[in-house]
């Protein structure tokens, strides 16, 4: 009879506990870290400044802009080289999920050469085309679609770098 007693007298205790309410998912982390900066588009209307992530080592470059759902409206990424690459070196959308504009640079930061980017949907990177500025260029700017025209920035305008031009 105590064993009865003792039973019903722990079962509140025992009780499963009720589930806290869902909360929703933390934002996923970056896959990689960027050091950020702030570049201007110098053209012969206006100067815009942008906010952008630097990639400046070789897995940053190969990274990009990768499995991004999103590029908030006035940022982009900005690729540096240390020598111009040659003409046919041009970049692709495998894994990126924004279409995009890119602008290649100079050494001097003026724009050589744009490009309108699609994203690539296909699983295998053989399947997306390369997007090549058809001239030398020692950096890129990566952007929303759209926001080079919507701001007057294209060919023969300058990008003032950090740090110089």
């Amino acid at each position: 009879m105590w064993t009865g007693l003792l039973c019903l007298a722990l079962l509140p205790a025992c009780e499963r506990a009720e589930a806290p309410p869902e909360q929703p998912p933390a934002a996923a982390a970056p896959l990689m870290e960027f050091d950020t900066a702030r570049v201007w588009l110098v053209s012969a209307a206006d100067s815009v400044p942008l906010r952008v992530e630097l990639a400046e080592t070789p897995d940053q470059r190969a990274m990009g802009l990768m499995e991004r759902a999103s590029l908030p409206p006035d940022a982009g990424m900005l690729f540096t080289y240390g020598e111009d690459q040659p003409a046919d070196a041009g970049f692709w959308m495998y894994r990126t999920r924004v279409p995009l504009d890119i602008a290649f640079l100079d050494a001097g930061g003026r724009i050589v050469a744009v490009r309108a980017m699609e994203p690539c949907t296909s699983p295998d990177p053989r399947w997306c085309p390369t997007y090549e500025p058809g001239v030398p260029y020692r950096a890129a700017l990566e952007v929303n679609r759209g926001w080079l025209e919507r701001h007057g920035v294209g060919v023969g305008d300058r990008v003032r770098l950090p740090g110089g031009t």
